[in-house]
């Protein structure tokens, strides 16, 4: 259904393991960890222009607030007028609604592309019923073993599922690890509490940016608490390859909300002090006679 993103995905990640197995051998953990981690930088730099121009998007949103709050008041009555006017205001000040969903359908999709080819590499679990998966019905290992994943082969699957970290399977999930539950437990409990911490100051530094007048009262507590429960319980059931993408995914939005931000701060302070000069140099002189034009 979504193989024009299970391909891609799965390309740029066989080509970050085809990179660090040169170096630290196929089946080594390292060389998949590495891809991963490297496959969200790609990602993330493939959306750093549309996440910079939703940031500019939502800093005029917020500024045109006053003005949205008077058209509002003035068509009160008139609801369908009033989402025009609104409209056409936003158009006016270059405002593209759906441009700023550009990065987050990008990273849906990138997510969603990232558990299945994750999760599609061990298709024996009694997990194999969940959604986004390659099959309906669980494998044996064997035939597991011997089928490939994408783009990557039979043989790249099985040096996949050889990785381990600290004794736990990059596939492993917590809540069906049965005998290794205590090992993956050691890799897989912290990657989950990191990826809950990080969602929550994620939320938060994105939330300091919103008009909190117009933002939608059950949105901060559910992006501040729920979103980060989520991540913490949801994790026992993600493998722990999918934990260290919510770990680094997380990780590069904060670093890239402090670097637009910062940006934009400096854009912001940079327009208000060419904004003073103008009006400085406009104003008149101490003791001069102002100017009557006639």
């Amino acid at each position: 259904m979504l193989d024009f993103v299970y391909y891609p995905v799965s390309a740029i990640l066989w080509l970050w393991h085809y990179v660090f197995a040169a170096a630290f051998g196929p089946a080594s953990a390292l060389a998949w960890v590495l891809s991963v981690i490297f496959l969200v930088l790609t990602l993330r730099a493939v959306l750093f222009v549309p996440f910079l121009k939703q940031a500019r998007s939502q800093a005029i949103v917020k500024k045109l607030q006053p003005k949205v709050a008077a058209l509002k008041q003035k068509y009160a009555s008139d609801r369908r007028q009033q989402a025009l006017e609104v409209q056409k205001l936003y158009k006016d000040n270059g405002i593209n609604s759906f441009a700023t969903l550009i990065p987050l359908i990008g990273q849906l999709l990138a997510f969603l592309g990232l558990f299945h080819v994750l999760r599609s590499f061990d298709r024996t679990g009694a997990l194999a019923h969940l959604p986004f998966q390659a099959i309906a019905t669980p494998m044996t290992p064997e035939q597991n073993a011997a089928t490939p994943n994408y783009v990557f082969s039979a043989t790249d699957v099985q040096s996949f599922l050889q990785a381990k970290i600290f004794g736990a399977p990059l596939s492993a999930i917590l809540a069906g690890t049965g005998d290794l539950l205590a090992t993956v437990a050691v890799v897989a409990v912290p990657l989950m509490l990191i990826a809950a911490v990080a969602t929550h100051f994620t939320a938060r530094a994105s939330l300091s940016r919103q008009d909190t007048t117009v933002a939608l009262p059950m949105m901060r507590p559910l992006t501040l608490w729920a979103f980060p429960a989520f991540a913490l319980i949801g994790g026992a059931l993600v493998p722990v390859a999918i934990l260290l993408y919510f770990v680094t995914n997380n990780a590069c939005t904060l670093a890239q909300q402090h670097l637009v931000y910062r940006r934009l701060d400096a854009e912001a302070a940079a327009e208000a002090a060419r904004t003073a000069a103008v009006r400085a140099q406009s104003a008149p002189k101490p003791g001069a006679k102002p100017i009557r034009h006639r």
